[in-house]
């Protein structure tokens, strides 16, 4: 089994109830979110995923992309025509405002189509949720002329955006960025430079590719402060705002690489012949702080394609667990014959940990996604700032736990299939290859953990997680009175490791003042802890919604139930390793540097 299903009736269910989709849809600007709009764009959503987008992933990593005698890089056979499929339906702008062209709908919505899109071909999603992050940058900080000339093609998707950050010799330094801009006296300036990793900076996709692109002025402070952004088409707008003259933008080489082959991962040159001409996005050595708008939009979209790879995985090897037969499972008491490997205990404890896993992540990435919208368009000034804080502190978190337990969970999918999973025609070797990459773009796992004891905890003193932390032990003493089993071990779960989280970051807040190191050493073990102590609040939350349902005599009792034994799991199984990861946080720290660079060689 190679195909996806979207699992709409889960989406709909953290949609209404951990996520709050009626609340959303109320914000103003919301107006035409209506139910029966909402269920309609779900199910186009996942007729596209299922019709359209999945056929066409195993292709992708086969066939890959490949740079063609004109330097064009030319995509999978079948990826033009879905991406008009997309354009056609308008679906690149459904997050944006009607006036540019979009459909003026929440990011919620927007972040579950854009789960089922990435599940179904993570290569070919990757090119909407970049150009989604790059009119994001051009609607804040261009100018108007260029919001008219860039927006209403970027928002329909006839033209594409990218994020042009990395350069050889500066990695994650971005004070070591080279690229320069000069400029020409008519407004414009020369961009000069060679970028890498550009993910489709170079396609056969759409008539134009907008990049935007970190550069230096000749008179900029050194550093991270003396970083501009330019908007650089890979062709000159003419006087109708068509596609013209060809600028100095040169696709060098597309990257070999571990997965995502479909995706056209590009170096690019700009301005081997003087210059290529860009244009100044707001105002000058302000582009790094304009280009982390893309960046965070990038981080919880990835956080997205750790879920989606994860899902994908898992529907592949429940299916698979299902018809592979393979011995007699242990206290099996179904017939005479044997069954189904799903039916084999140890099987089960990798099925139960992906899907318990899965469902912790979709309720953690909704919540942030409802948070997002809540920040822009709430109509009280202090509920926008909480929202905001919210959204801040959960960023890192979701991007670093989501991509590592993804790539995890498709490391799972591929022991349930056994020897089968190790060849390649199976498909389950694609998601661990293609999930690999979402813990390194974007920014590391470590850079994650570091921005989140950094800018985050650190930067109030840990107020804001602690008040987090409060609100998650609250209901785990809520539910740690339930007459239900399940719910009782779950809320008192929940409640010890909100705990001992506060111990770990009680100690990080000290730990600095003897070495500063420490804090660093320990910011990754912090980051997997908080992961699990949300990933617990969100299952938490849906089972106390889904006991509240069959208890009004909802029917659905299969889906329903299952709600308190997932939660009951994932704190039986994976928030035990709180304390484990406090212990590590707290006393193990200082040993990460304890040998010298000579013992590691010794």
């Amino acid at each position: 089994m190679t195909g996806y299903a979207p699992p709409l009736k889960e989406i709909r269910f953290v949609l209404d109830h951990l996520a709050g989709m009626a609340e959303v849809a109320a914000l103003p600007g919301f107006g035409d979110a209506t139910p029966d709009l909402v269920d309609s764009i779900l199910d186009e959503a996942a007729r596209i995923a299922g019709n359209t987008l999945a056929p066409l992933n195993r292709a992708g990593d086969t066939q890959g992309a490949r740079l063609d005698e004109s330097g064009t890089a030319r995509t999978t056979e079948g990826w033009n025509a879905a991406w008009r499929t997309l354009v056609e339906g308008g679906w690149n702008g459904l997050p944006f405002e009607p006036e540019h062209g979009g459909m003026g709908l929440p990011n919620l919505l927007n972040t579950a189509v854009q789960e089922m899109w990435h599940s179904a071909n993570m290569a070919f999603a990757l090119c909407p949720m970049l150009t989604q992050g790059a009119v994001n940058a051009v609607r804040l900080y261009g100018s108007d002329a260029l919001k008219a000339l860039y927006l209403p093609r970027m928002v329909s998707g006839e033209w594409t955006g990218t994020m042009n950050i990395t350069e050889p010799q500066a990695g994650s330094d971005l004070a070591a960025t080279r690229s320069r801009a000069v400029p020409a006296g008519d407004g414009t300036h020369r961009v000069t430079g060679q970028k890498i990793f550009i993910t489709y900076g170079d396609h056969d996709l759409t008539e134009n590719i907008v990049h935007l692109v970190l550069a230096r002025l000749p008179d900029a402070p050194a550093g991270v402060k003396g970083i501009s952004l330019f908007v650089v088409p890979k062709f000159l707008p003419d006087a109708d705002g068509n596609p013209g003259a060809r600028n100095q933008v040169n696709c060098v080489s597309l990257e070999h690489k571990l997965g995502i082959h479909g995706s056209p991962t590009a170096v690019l040159s700009f301005g081997d012949e003087g210059g290529a001409t860009g244009w100044l996005v707001g105002e000058p050595n302000r582009g790094l702080e304009y280009m982390f708008t893309m960046m965070n939009h990038a981080r919880l979209a990835v956080a997205l394609q750790g879920l989606s790879i994860a899902e994908r995985a898992y529907q592949q090897a429940l299916a698979y667990a299902r018809e592979r037969v393979q011995g007699r499972p242990v206290g099996w008491t179904g017939g005479q014959g044997s069954a189904g490997i799903l039916h084999h205990p140890d099987v089960r404890r990798l099925l139960m940990g992906m899907k318990s896993r899965i469902e912790a992540m979709r309720g953690l990435l909704y919540t942030a996604a409802a948070a997002v919208d809540t920040a822009h368009h709430h109509a009280d000034a202090g509920t926008r700032q909480r929202a905001g804080l919210l959204v801040d502190l959960l960023t890192p978190i979701a991007k670093g736990w989501c991509t590592e337990t993804g790539q995890e969970i498709a490391s799972h999918g591929v022991q349930v299939h056994g020897g089968m999973g190790f060849i390649e025609e199976t498909g389950a070797a694609q998601h661990l290859r293609d999930a690999r990459i979402t813990t390194i773009y974007e920014g590391t796992t470590a850079i994650q953990a570091n921005d989140l004891i950094g800018r985050k905890i650190l930067r109030d003193g840990g107020a804001s997680l602690r008040a987090l932390l409060e609100e998650i032990a609250a209901l785990g003493r809520e539910l740690a009175g339930s007459p239900d089993d399940s719910l009782r071990v779950t809320g008192a779960a929940l409640a010890e490791s909100c705990a001992q989280a506060g111990e770990a970051v009680a100690w990080l807040l000290t730990a600095g003042a003897g070495d500063a190191r420490a804090p660093s050493a320990a910011s990754v073990n912090l980051l997997e802890l908080l992961g699990l102590v949300a990933g617990g609040w969100q299952l938490a939350r849906a089972a106390r919604v889904a006991s509240a349902r069959l208890e009004a005599g909802d029917p659905d009792t299969a889906f329903l139930s299952a709600k308190p034994l997932t939660a009951r799991f994932f704190a039986e199984h994976f928030l035990p390793r709180v304390d484990a990861l406090r212990a590590t946080i707290v006393a193990g720290s200082s040993s990460v540097m304890a040998l010298t660079e000579e013992q590691l060689f010794a």
